[in-house]
């Protein structure tokens, strides 16, 4: 296959769309010996119709303000593959939502979903609104408004959307509150629902906890463990939140939290209090990191740095896109990080991933890695479907196991010859043989 051809005509399509191109790109590069072994592939055209997504949606969403001014945002839902399961995937609601930012979402979703084993399609969506300084009332007139569109194209066996940034428990529940009006039934159409109405325990910290589960495969190929490792996390949002949980409750040590503000450096580690205080934090409504120096002396302030410059075993980029760049790679690789563990979607520069795969160290990428969040909504989405709720040990337990299970994909169809593991062409493979073949046995639909 003529993968240059392929992004040339994506390209023409899709023009400026630059963050959608680069994650095409980057799965189709490490495709191309899979395909060239499986003609069947190229003569359906799968790869060419499972880069477009099956449909994009847009709409507006008019809200009114508590001071009586109507604003407008732009609604979204990205359904991009339904070939194993329901399209599933997040609502982001931030200023920076584009079509381009929620096709590379929805894209990546396929694959992370795939790697699963859960049978859960890919779909993204969501709205450039900003929920940052927005009262309740006006979260909740946003979120009404919005369900007002969404509603007619999700179904608990349609598409399934869940949280992402900018929406939490207190927006799913608006969203949720207004779709069963709208639909007249209660179904497991959401995830990451409230514990009293149909959500399940540790859907929070799923994706820390999932980030570090599969670091901690990482390191045990070699014979090692979190025991001992200083960690540098990016974020302080629910994904950096559960993994310092869980790398404290391993013996790891966390020096560092991030915000567009900066860095905090903290070289004793994130304590319990401290992570109460991400909450708090989270919780005021503000995204910057600095309050962490005025309430914790021992928390050194970095303005305007990005946390990869600290000396660490371990780094878990758990922010944003495209945060962890070539100069911070070369960074940490000559400061003696072992491993990398995105937490994030895409958070590393393709030349930041260059560099890791030169050097040997290990790289977990985001659509294997972050897995344990839409893993623990697809548990979610079979608590409801059975009509109970699980234990907090027997959720953890499956999610543990889930991200054992694609560690091990990765490993199989990711192991080189001189022993190193490319997990992204790993994860890709894997990811893309479950969705290929399902696409080839369902016929051209």
């Amino acid at each position: 296959m003529d993968i240059e051809k392929v992004m040339s005509n994506l390209e023409q399509k899709h023009p400026g769309e630059g963050e959608y191109l680069q994650a095409v790109r980057e799965v189709l590069e490490t495709l191309e010996d899979v395909l060239n072994e499986n003609p069947q592939f190229e003569s359906k055209n799968i790869v060419e119709r499972l880069i477009e997504p099956d449909r994009v949606l847009t709409f507006k969403v008019p809200w009114v303000t508590d001071n009586g001014k109507v604003e407008v945002n732009i609604g979204y839902r990205i359904q991009f593959n339904n070939a194993i399961g329901p399209y599933k995937g997040g609502l982001r609601f931030h200023p920076s939502v584009n079509l381009s930012i929620l096709k590379f979402l929805g894209f990546e979703q396929i694959f992370k979903n795939a790697l699963t084993t859960l049978p859960m399609g890919g779909g993204k969506g969501g709205s450039d609104f900003n929920p940052k300084g927005k009262s309740d009332d006006e979260i909740m007139r946003f979120c009404q408004s919005y369900m007002l569109e969404l509603w007619k194209m999700i179904g608990p066996e349609t598409d399934v959307p869940a949280g992402d940034i900018g929406v939490g428990g207190r927006e799913i529940g608006y969203l949720y509150g207004m779709y069963k009006k709208l639909a007249r039934e209660n179904t497991g159409v959401l995830t990451g629902k409230g514990l009293n109405w149909g959500g399940s325990l540790i859907r929070p910290e799923a994706t820390g906890f999932g980030t570090v589960y599969f670091a901690q495969e990482m390191l045990r190929t070699r014979d090692d463990n979190f025991e001992g490792k200083t960690v540098a996390l990016s974020g302080f949002g629910n994904v950096a939140w559960g993994a310092a949980q869980k790398i404290n409750q391993l013996g790891g040590k966390v020096v560092t939290l991030s915000g567009p503000d900066g860095y905090v450096h903290i070289p004793d580690g994130l304590n319990d209090e401290m992570i109460d205080y991400m909450l708090e934090l989270r919780a005021s409504n503000q995204d910057i990191v600095k309050p962490f120096s005025y309430e914790f002396p021992d928390a050194q302030f970095h303005e305007g740095k990005h946390p990869w410059e600290a000396k660490v075993d371990v780094a878990m980029p758990c922010a944003t896109q495209n945060e962890l760049n070539e100069k911070d790679a070369e960074t940490l690789v000559n400061n003696g990080c072992i491993c990398i563990a995105e937490g994030a979607n895409m958070p590393s520069t393709p030349e930041a991933i260059e560099v890791f795969d030169e050097n040997k160290v290990f790289f977990g990428p985001g659509k294997a890695v972050n897995a344990g969040g839409v893993a623990t909504s697809g548990l979610e989405m079979t608590q409801n479907s059975m009509k109970l709720n699980w234990g907090r040990d027997e959720v953890d337990e499956r999610l543990q196991k889930i991200m054992r299970d694609i560690h091990n994909q990765c490993q199989k169809y990711g192991t080189e010859e001189d022993g190193h593991i490319d997990y992204v062409k790993g994860a890709n493979i894997a990811g893309f043989l479950k969705v290929a073949n399902a696409m080839l046995e369902q016929g051209v639909v």
